[in-house]
């Protein structure tokens, strides 16, 4: 019997009776097992939630009954993503359904927004667990000031908000005349958040049947008490345990959906901690069997049985590559929630880490604000030698890169610059020819998305990514009110802070910084990694 199952007898009866030593260790601080014991609220939330349904119906229906009817979301990492899930893999029940996402500080992003709405008929969900999340923060400042101009003193009947108790968020709302502020459960962590409130609320909006919802997500619940051979959640948890552990940790989704975005999070940000983890492999284009390393595991959604997916995922088996299979024919999303936070909790237990910390997101943060103080004070960012600016490109091939670092490596593509179609799909031959070249696994993570994401693991799981940081100078200045800089400014500030806490944890980072985001970037950053 392998080790870490050995390890791992007993865990799913100690998990449900929220036994903190399964993530840290018995001698801890009494603090650490406190903070275990505060992120465990999710595994009741198909029960806990039941009762808050008729406040989220009550509120939304008297915004649609004020003329109400596009919702704009502002939030980032954990508060947004199972909104942005919902929203494009849940067909509207309503017409007048409407929902925006907006998780963003590009200017041109943020202004595409402002433009294509109206403020008479819009609502902001403004959604952060801490209540202080600095580009939420930012986003609201400027749409609220915005619909200032609008409706005047009837601005905070078109602001909603989703937060923890006690929050500057709270407070906020509350001074400011929002329509309402949701209060959630505060111990539950912002990537476990999707059947609470964070995703409720939004899902409502939606026209989805909330009672449906948390049904379904109690009665995968309810399999999650089995045992080991009848479980789903502790099957999938010890599969990408048992696979990280012997070296295959880039856990790969079949096929491409929305759904990958919100795992990505939740299993990077939990397990990428003390030179550990596991990595998911999210809208990477699919290729043959023999592009894949040895360093892969497979999660395959089956829809229809023989279909491609199933087809590829038993070609993958054959050559040695180990597939989790997952029924998509008989789940909904809000079970499939359910059993991947379940599973990732016991990933995280087999793989030896805490899933419910982030100690490296920290660092990030705080070097942003160093950035962003030093500009208020300079007027000029601080110089960097290992930047590549536009005009002076300096070829640096990174599938050379990869190629000089002892075993399977990855590929992250982190971009703070706008998305487009065309932008994409250079995105994605980009990460074609990375794996050509190098059969290396590849991410791409829009700032400063990502940092909220899949940045924990960046900087504290295994030690073999390579990561080139793209950015450009913006061309319009727009203020975010209050803040004393613009959101090109805080973007940029963003993306340093990212570069500098990567090349401290000692990783192998490029930044290429653009002179202009307008400058052909698809067309020279394919130049800078081409062959």
């Amino acid at each position: 019997m392998p080790s870490i199952i050995r390890k791992s007898r007993g865990m799913i009866a100690r998990l449900w009776q929220r036994d903190t030593s399964l993530f840290a260790p018995a001698t801890a601080p009494a603090a650490v097992h406190a903070a275990v014991a505060h992120r465990l609220g999710w595994l009741d939330t198909p029960v806990t939630m039941r009762p808050r349904l008729a406040e989220i119906r009550e509120v939304l229906a008297g915004a649609r009954a004020d003329g109400l009817t596009n919702m704009v979301l502002l939030g980032m990492g954990g508060s947004s993503l199972c909104a942005d899930v919902l929203r494009q893999s849940v067909p509207f029940a309503r017409e007048a359904a409407n929902l925006t996402m907006l998780d963003s500080t590009d200017e041109r992003t943020v202004l595409q927004v402002a433009n294509a709405i109206d403020a008479r008929t819009t609502v902001f969900l403004v959604a952060s667990k801490s209540g202080s999340t600095i580009e939420v923060d930012a986003l609201e400042r400027f749409f609220r000031a915005w619909a200032e101009r609008g409706l005047g003193g009837n601005a905070g009947r078109h602001f909603i908000a989703v937060t923890d108790p006690g929050t500057p968020l709270a407070a906020h709302a509350a001074a400011a005349g929002y329509r309402h502020a949701f209060i959630n459960p505060p111990d539950i962590g912002g990537r476990y958040s999707a059947l609470s409130l964070f995703g409720l609320v939004p899902a409502a909006w939606l026209g989805i049947d909330l009672d449906a919802m948390l049904t379904s997500a109690a009665d995968m619940a309810d399999r999650c008490h089995e045992t080991p051979d009848r479980n789903p959640g502790y099957q999938l948890g010890m599969f990408m345990a048992e696979h990280a552990t012997a070296g295959r940790d880039k856990l790969t989704l079949l096929p491409t959906v929305p759904f990958g975005m919100w795992i990505e999070q939740l299993v990077a940000e939990s397990t990428g901690k003390d030179g550990r983890g596991t990595l998911p492999i999210v809208d990477e284009p699919a290729g043959k069997v023999a592009a894949y390393h040895h360093d892969r595991a497979f999660v395959a959604m089956i829809t229809d049985r023989g279909n491609h997916t199933d087809a590829f995922a038993t070609e993958l088996e054959r050559a040695g590559h180990p597939v989790f299979r997952i029924d998509a024919t008989s789940s909904t999303l809000a079970a499939e929630f359910f059993r991947w936070e379940f599973a990732t909790a016991v990933a995280g237990h087999g793989i030896g880490v805490n899933p419910f910390d982030e100690p490296n997101v920290s660092d990030a943060k705080a070097r942003t604000k160093t950035m962003l103080n030093h500009y208020l004070a300079h007027g000029a960012w601080p110089e960097r030698a290992d930047v590549t600016r536009h005009g002076e490109v300096e070829r640096r091939r990174i599938g050379a890169r990869a190629d000089a670092t002892p075993g399977p490596g990855y590929v992250a593509l982190l971009d703070y610059l706008p998305t487009d179609r065309n932008r994409m799909g250079m995105i994605e031959r980009t990460r074609l020819r990375i794996r050509r070249q190098t059969n290396a696994a590849t991410t791409y993570g829009v700032g400063p998305r990502y940092l909220h994401s899949t940045g924990q693991y960046h900087k504290g799981g295994p030690n073999s990514g390579h990561f080139v940081l793209m950015s450009a100078a913006d061309e319009t200045a727009t203020e975010i009110p209050g803040a004393g800089y613009t959101f090109s400014v805080l973007k940029h500030a963003q993306a340093l802070g990212d570069v500098e806490a990567l090349a401290a944890a000692g990783r192998d980072v490029l930044h290429v910084h653009l002179t202009s985001a307008s400058d052909e970037p698809s067309m020279l950053m394919e130049r800078v990694l081409s062959e």
